[in-house]
């Protein structure tokens, strides 16, 4: 029986931040025509970076959000980028961000097939509705992580707050399956 060990890849991490103060965002918006500011349609503007590239939403609160980063440090990096090019153009923000990331989403590939009945039977707190969804939707405590599992042998992992305890939840999963023969390799 073959085991190979699944190919993890981050596809996004959602950070949060805050400089603990108002922001005028009709300002920013002058100043960077770049960053779109709609209130009517939502009550944040995007401020796009090309490197790394992410888009953090910023709210008048002085909460940030951002998205599309592939790993911890760049969301930090991100975040940190956005506040320098604020202060630059004369936004005056007394703090440095606190950043906490909320969120991080990844791909797995497990080298091998799944049996998707018996995993569903199999691992607790799982639930398989094939004709609603095409994978177990498989809950983990320790991390507390929501996987996706599919038939493929693909995985999605979300729910973590660390790139550490992605790697965690994926490979305690992949263990189980194996231990259970619940995989299949060609």
């Amino acid at each position: 029986m073959p085991v190979t060990k699944p190919i993890i890849e981050i596809v996004n991490v959602v950070a949060s931040a805050t400089i603990d103060q108002k922001l005028d965002l009709y300002d920013i918006q002058k100043k960077f025509p770049s960053v779109e500011y709609n209130p009517d349609q939502f009550p944040g503007a995007v401020f796009r970076l090309k490197n790394p590239k992410t888009a953090t939403l910023l709210f008048s609160t002085g909460k940030m959000v951002c998205t599309g980063s592939k790993s911890e440090q760049m969301a930090k990096k991100a975040v940190k980028i956005v506040v320098q090019k604020l202060r630059k153009e004369g936004i005056k923000i007394k703090k440095d961000a606190v950043v906490t990331v909320q969120n991080i989403v990844s791909s797995i590939n497990l080298g091998g097939r799944v049996h998707l009945e018996q995993a569903a039977r199999t691992l607790p707190r799982s639930m398989y509705e094939p004709e609603q969804f095409p994978g177990v939707i498989h809950r983990m405590l320790d991390p507390k992580t929501v996987i996706l599992i599919f038939s493929s042998g693909k995985l999605v992992c979300t729910g973590a707050k660390t790139e550490k305890d992605v790697f965690r939840s994926v490979n305690n999963l992949h263990s189980l399956l194996e231990e259970k023969d619940l995989m299949i390799y060609d």
